[in-house]
């Protein structure tokens, strides 16, 4: 079983008009309210995938009901542990600037991160967990250095979805994935990439730091697989950005669905891709016809 852990949720409010004049009433032209959370975003592509996964973490009041309400009609697993506030809202306005004001998140009290902490301790070697995403202000990123280790300490695999120190610090665990974007990783080393080779080169200290795959992500300019034998490059497919929320998610659910069935490296990239285009071509996260439309379009080769 792959299990997803959002430590801090989100109902994600999509607002759409031409152009935002400070100050004044402003009126949208249209808006949809959708589950947000990296893992939960991971659960969705994977379910759509064919994948079955159990979504946990923390949620509460009417806005974790709603979260719960849209994983159970896309018949998601869902083992959250329930918080006494909202989980929170973020507002994403798309005008002739995007603009994004997001909640802090809810109070988690130590009973009720011990009881999440149960859930992970239930973990077996046939289980993968992706920890992916910022937990609420009142843990702090420092909480994944208790969480983490249940998960490896009951056999099961991780992939870690985070940017900067959580990154590293998650690299302690020896994750089966962790995936950076261009602009993360040379942030991460404080650097500017002149190229692909210098891209591949600081992949590859992270991979010497302790993970077992790298992929670096680089939006129009394709994606980078780094393993201790070989690099693989994807070449990037042409379309239409529409959504960058997600993309990655995207691309770390295809990858680890398609690895934890097949533990094809290659595959696990080309779904990975194709994912992740699909998504940021796609107005919501993609579907699965126009996943595997994509999947299609992907050309990978060794480098």
């Amino acid at each position: 079983m792959i299990y997803t852990v959002t430590l801090n949720p989100a109902l994600d409010y999509i607002v759409r008009l031409e152009h935002i004049e400070p100050g004044a009433v402003n009126r949208m032209d249209s808006s949809d309210v959708f589950a947000g959370g990296k893992g939960i975003n991971v659960s969705r592509i994977l379910q759509r995938l064919g994948y079955a996964s159990t979504a946990t973490g923390f949620v509460g009041g009417f806005t974790g009901e709603f979260i719960k309400n849209v994983l159970a009609a896309e018949e998601i697993g869902r083992q959250f542990i329930q918080v006494d506030q909202d989980t929170r809202i973020n507002v994403k306005m798309k005008a002739d600037q995007e603009t994004e004001i997001n909640g802090l998140g809810p109070v988690v009290t130590e009973q009720q991160l011990e009881a999440l902490e149960a859930v992970l301790s239930q973990m077996t070697a046939d289980d993968t967990v992706v920890f992916a995403g910022s937990a609420p202000a009142s843990l702090g990123n420092q909480v994944y250095k208790r969480l983490i280790p249940l998960a490896k300490q009951a056999g099961a695999e991780v992939v870690c979805d985070f940017e900067g120190e959580t990154l590293l610090d998650s690299l302690d665990y020896c994750p089966l994935l962790v995936k950076p974007n261009n602009h993360e990783l040379a942030a991460i080393f404080g650097v500017t990439f002149k190229g692909r080779e210098d891209i591949v080169r600081y992949a590859k200290k992270i991979l010497d730091k302790g993970t077992k795959h790298v992929i670096v992500s680089m939006a129009g300019d394709g994606a980078l697989l780094v393993t201790p034998e070989a690099t693989y490059f994807a070449k990037p497919i042409k379309g239409t950005v529409k959504n960058s929320v997600g993309a990655g998610d995207s691309m770390v659910a295809g990858f680890t669905g398609e690895y934890t069935k097949s533990h094809n490296l290659i595959e696990a990239l080309k779904w990975g891709v194709a994912c992740g285009t699909a998504t940021a071509f796609s107005d919501d996260l993609a579907s699965i016809d126009f996943i595997q439309e994509m999947y299609e379009k992907v050309e990978v080769e060794t480098l």
